[in-house]
């Protein structure tokens, strides 16, 4: 790999460990409100936000300017999403703000792998990115549950600084503030990304042209009989997985009585299992091979229902693994072939923007409707088994729609996967 590689990897690790740890944050900081219970789950939803409204924008954006540069912005915008959640504006609103720097983040995150590397590394590049950000997670999770626990929090807010007040008088507000150093942690590692050479694409002045050529990309996808494959796949694992992350958090209170900061180290098992998963697939699957591990979808389907019959910790953490594998098994070769169709089909950053657009839309689709279940009394047990159902039955469609593919487009399929094969060999 090249030297640039590990810098982006360092950067990602940072934006995204702060990402995860503020998101417990804002749980907690909405508890300590006593804020409604749907407002909690409609966290995920928001940071989903302009993930989509902005869909058509952002991948431009990410072309038209060194992507280290476009990735130190998004980290300033994240960064006063949380000044704006300890100046007192609403958690929901603020947490969006954050949402809107990680819309941004994103195409360069992944754009600038396609352009620094060739096709041959990507399933490794993935695989070694999507672990790291795993284990950010993992770590990010478990970070904001100490935080806004009362051990730590209560030292953070014993400190005195003489004649400045900061504001800050409860743990969610004192976790937030931490944040924000290592938020600028990433945005300094952004500063040290290369230039790739790779030539920009400069934005129209009227940028609502923009809106077409998006919409004209986003067919052009769901159009190509790999691509959107791979597309619906990675919607839905994302989808789910998204708004996965709150559910055990309410999961884990109704069937163990934890607590934020016990329920966070759950939250953090799933991820453990999502990194090994991802390291795994990155060194055992092929470009070419990857929608091999579609039938995987259904059995996650399947395991997340199962969850409801787990009422003891040491049950649940080694499921809650293996369920993370699962999902970080299936998604590694499933995105690096998604970027590959990508890539050849438009620019790098546009590909992006299309793919976080469908998932996006997919975390804020099934989010609300979680939010409002929950705001009409639907407990988490019904949740996990109407999530459960949609990704099973779901993927089974795809698994039909690809077989379906292999033989009455079978001459346009083998020859998309012959330029994988060929790229992933000489690239």
């Amino acid at each position: 790999m090249k030297r640039g590689f590990y810098t982006i990897m360092a950067a990602q690790f940072f934006s995204s460990l702060a990402d995860n740890a503020l998101f417990i944050a804002a749980v907690e900081l909405l508890k300590s409100e006593r804020a409604p219970t749907w407002q909690a789950a409609a966290l995920v939803p928001m940071f989903a936000l302009f993930y989509v409204v902005l869909a058509p924008f952002v991948g431009a954006f990410a072309d038209a300017l060194p992507k280290g540069k476009v990735m130190f912005v998004s980290n300033a915008i994240k960064v006063v999403g949380c000044v704006m959640m300890l100046f007192g504006v609403h958690p929901l609103i603020a947490y969006a703000i954050v949402g809107l720097g990680a819309a941004a983040y994103s195409p360069a995150k992944y754009g600038i792998l396609t352009e620094l590397l060739p096709a041959s590394q990507l399933v490794k590049a993935n695989g070694w990115i999507e672990g790291l950000t795993i284990a950010s997670i993992i770590l990010g999770i478990l970070l904001g549950g100490q935080l806004v626990g009362n051990a730590i929090a209560s030292r953070m807010l014993a400190m005195d600084f003489p004649i400045l007040d900061s504001g800050i008088d409860t743990p969610p507000e004192a976790a937030i503030f931490v944040l924000i150093f290592i938020y600028a942690i990433a945005a300094w590692f952004n500063t040290r990304i290369p230039h790739t050479g790779v030539e920009m694409r400069a934005i129209p002045r009227n940028a609502l042209e923009l809106v077409p050529d998006f919409w004209s990309c986003n067919s052009r996808l769901w159009r190509d009989k790999l691509g959107q494959i791979s597309l619906a796949s990675t919607t839905l694992i994302w989808g789910v997985s998204g708004n996965l992350r709150y559910i055990i958090l309410a999961w884990s209170a109704a069937a163990l009585g934890y607590s934020t900061t016990q329920a966070s180290s759950l939250s953090g098992v799933v991820a453990l299992g999502t990194a090994i998963g991802a390291v795994v697939a990155s060194m055992y699957t092929r470009l070419d091979k990857a929608t091999g591990v579609i039938p995987m979808g259904i059995v996650l389907g399947v395991l997340v229902i199962a969850m409801n019959f787990i009422d003891n910790v040491w049950v649940a953490a080694p499921f809650l693994v293996v369920l993370g594998a699962l999902a970080g098994y299936m998604v590694v070769p499933m995105n690096a072939l998604l970027q590959h169709r990508g890539h050849n089909l438009m620019g790098a950053g546009r590909s992006i923007a299309v793919q976080n657009f469908n998932e996006q839309a997919c975390i804020l689709g099934l989010g609300a409707f979680y939010s409002l279940s929950a705001g009409m009394g639907m407990s988490a047990f019904g949740a996990i088994t109407a999530f459960g159902i949609v990704v099973a039955g779901v993927m089974w469609i795809i698994m039909r729609w690809h077989a379906r593919n292999t033989v009455v487009h079978k001459d346009e399929v083998d020859h998309l996967l012959e330029i994988a094969r060929h790229d992933n060999v000489h690239g």
